[in-house]
């Protein structure tokens, strides 16, 4: 009889859980991923844009590189301090979407010849830091949090499809797509429970945003 030498599932420890997390950050902010969706400009025409055009059109994508950026570190943050394992399951799927808006966005900007913003860096430590946060608050506070943050993010997106050059349909088609994902994440956060914010948390979300945005557009 042979024995059995599988080993006993064992708890990451904190220094496995840092490593892991740390090697995703680096991942995310300097390699391309796989995506698990089509690139929503795959089958859109490319258009002649001006010179004007263009660097308008990488300004907002790089915005929403970044801020796609600043969602993955949001949602590794809050599904490491979220406490229900079913929260931790929906905030790691809309993570995958989340991945898929920031190839999205990569790929865009090199189809413009642009990169990535430089502060990146920044966004995504930040990010991780105040996910972390607001999952230590609580599942309701947590919940609640992403749901504005999601609704900003869609106020966001409706500003740059107002924005975007009219021929510039491969930005817009990408643009789109991430609206109808961004909704649909308040949304779940909404049904799941999420509690209300306080407007003066509101506001520091929306000041916040403003000075990431207004940087990442030209840096």
């Amino acid at each position: 009889m042979i024995a059995n030498m599988s080993k006993p599932f064992r708890t990451p420890s904190i220094a496995d859980q840092v490593i892991g997390e740390l090697d995703r950050a680096l991942n995310n902010i300097f390699c391309r991923q796989v995506s698990s969706r089509t690139y929503p400009a795959s089958e859109v025409g490319s258009a002649e844009l001006s010179a004007e055009q263009k660097k308008l059109a990488a300004g907002l994508m790089r915005v929403n590189h970044s801020g796609e950026m600043a969602a993955q570190a949001l949602y590794q943050g809050q599904s490491l301090t979220a406490r229900d394992p079913k929260l931790v399951d929906k905030l790691r799927h809309a993570s995958i979407e989340e991945s898929d808006h920031l190839n999205w966005c990569r790929n865009r900007l090199e189809e413009l010849d642009e990169k990535p913003s430089l502060l990146d860096p920044v966004w995504y430590a930040g990010s991780f830091a105040i996910g972390m946060a607001a999952g230590i608050a609580g599942d309701r506070w947590n919940l609640g949090f992403l749901a504005e943050t999601e609704h900003q993010v869609v106020r966001h997106l409706d500003d740059h499809l107002n924005r975007l050059p009219e021929n510039d349909s491969r930005s817009r088609a990408i643009v789109e797509q991430m609206k109808i994902d961004e909704q649909g994440h308040a949304e779940l956060a909404e049904d799941l429970g999420a509690a209300d914010l306080p407007q003066p948390v509101k506001q520091m979300m929306k000041m916040t945003s403003k000075v990431m945005t207004g940087l990442a557009e030209k840096i």
